[in-house]
């Protein structure tokens, strides 16, 4: 199955050269679709460790500070994830 698609796709892309543009184009949208789609792991981490902090400030308030800046640092270690792939997006669908 999976032969009989990548063999389609390769025959396509060999067809003719007005085509290969269009499916260049193609697969660089996709791809930069597929890029975006990293976006959810930091998402998703920087909501757990916002709740984990605000957990943490609720049993021991004073170390707030502390824990305020452990998680403004780690919330913005986690985020270039999600930068590095709006990057890579930008640049799939710019060239």
């Amino acid at each position: 199955m999976f032969e009989m698609i990548l063999n389609s796709v390769v025959r396509f892309a060999a067809d003719t050269s007005a085509y290969n543009e269009f499916f260049t184009q193609g697969m660089a949208y996709l791809g930069a679709g597929i890029a975006m789609i990293a976006g959810l792991g930091p998402g998703i981490g920087q909501g757990i460790a916002a709740g984990k902090a605000a957990e943490a400030v609720g049993r021991q308030p004073e170390a707030q500070g502390k824990i305020l800046v452990t998680t403004i640092v780690t919330q913005a270690v986690a985020e270039t994830t999600g930068l590095y792939a709006l990057l890579i997006a930008i640049i799939l669908i710019s060239s």
